[in-house]
């Protein structure tokens, strides 16, 4: 098999080759081995094992993997976990997602701490989470514990973190009847359990003289 043309497009990266089988197809070049960088072997009239031609079909897979991924993030932030599961489900190859994802990852249009920084973002303004579900939730989308604990950790602030409360003890019902009557102590406990620092339930007890 033989290259019967290779052209360059707008971007440097991005370069469009014709075999002599017929096909012809569009390809990044950071989609390639590092072998491939070197432009002066790939010339028309140059001979490629199957190998090779695979290689550039890969890659060629892998750019459609590429735009189907930008047309999602120009959607909605994305994440890792959810991206990749996303493109499988779109057809497109688990080496090809994990390529592009890698690649989407190295120039930051994919990255979880600034997914799960938006995701929180979201759900304090219009939930009345628990910190503890709040991590779960990002778990439960693929977010490594630790990213999703310091994402946390930057968004919940004291004030944010007291509004949650003052939410959860009213949707719940934690002042009232049979609920108080638990006490002070199984009041406290439900709340650590639910992640709440202890600063936070500190200064509620003192606002509400308990």
């Amino acid at each position: 098999m033989t290259v019967v043309s290779i052209k360059s497009g707008s971007d440097a990266d991005l370069q469009r080759i014709e075999l002599s089988d017929g096909s012809l197809f569009s390809f990044k070049i950071c989609y390639l081995p590092p072998v491939f960088f070197d432009d002066s072997r790939y010339v028309p009239g140059t001979e490629i094992s199957t190998d090779e031609a695979d290689a550039f079909r890969f890659a060629a897979a892998c750019l459609r993997a590429e735009k189907a991924a930008l047309g999602l993030v120009a959607r909605a932030e994305q994440c890792v976990f959810g991206l990749s599961r996303k493109l499988e489900k779109g057809g497109h190859q688990a080496a090809c997602v994990r390529a592009v994802i890698d690649q989407l990852t190295e120039m930051k249009i994919v990255d979880d701490r600034r997914f799960a920084r938006l995701w929180l973002q979201s759900r304090l303004n219009r939930r009345s989470d628990t910190p503890r579900k709040l991590l779960a939730g990002l778990c439960g989308r693929g977010i490594d514990r630790d990213v999703a604990g310091g994402a946390l950790k930057s968004v919940l602030h004291f004030e944010a973190e007291r509004m949650l409360l003052d939410r959860y003890i009213t949707k719940n019902r934690l002042l009232e009847g049979e609920s108080k009557a638990g006490g002070i102590s199984s009041l406290k406990f439900t709340l650590k359990r639910e992640g709440f620092s202890s600063g936070v339930i500190q200064r509620f007890l003192e606002d509400y003289d308990l």
